[in-house]
């Protein structure tokens, strides 16, 4: 699992029945406190993220399949839930606030 920013939707007209009713969003993957890490990825919606959210993301085959309920999907990662905050030692990551376009945290 892993964190990430939603930065975009994809709109794929013609896609594999799995996703059909689906949302495909953009994501930037980020360290707790918002900072930019890995690569950028695109995921199954299946918490109701939009973008501007920071999301929970699952990056693994068999988890993905578990969660659509489907032992055969072609699908990899998918939207879990979306972050309102992280709180990691004694810090506190709050999400819930807004924040500037461009504005890593």
């Amino acid at each position: 699992m892993f964190l990430a920013d939603v930065i975009g939707t994809v709109v794929a007209p013609i896609q594999i029945p799995e996703l059909n009713g689906g949302k495909l969003l953009l994501l930037r993957p980020v360290t707790p406190d918002g900072r930019r890490t890995g690569k950028t990825r695109v995921a199954l919606d299946r918490a109701g993220a939009g973008v501007g959210d920071r999301v929970l993301v699952v990056d693994e085959g068999n988890s993905a399949r578990g969660i659509l309920g489907n032992p055969k999907a072609a699908v990899k990662t998918v939207i879990v839930g979306v972050v309102d905050y992280v709180e990691a030692d004694t810090r506190l990551y709050d999400h819930r606030t807004p924040r500037k376009h461009g504005n890593p945290a």
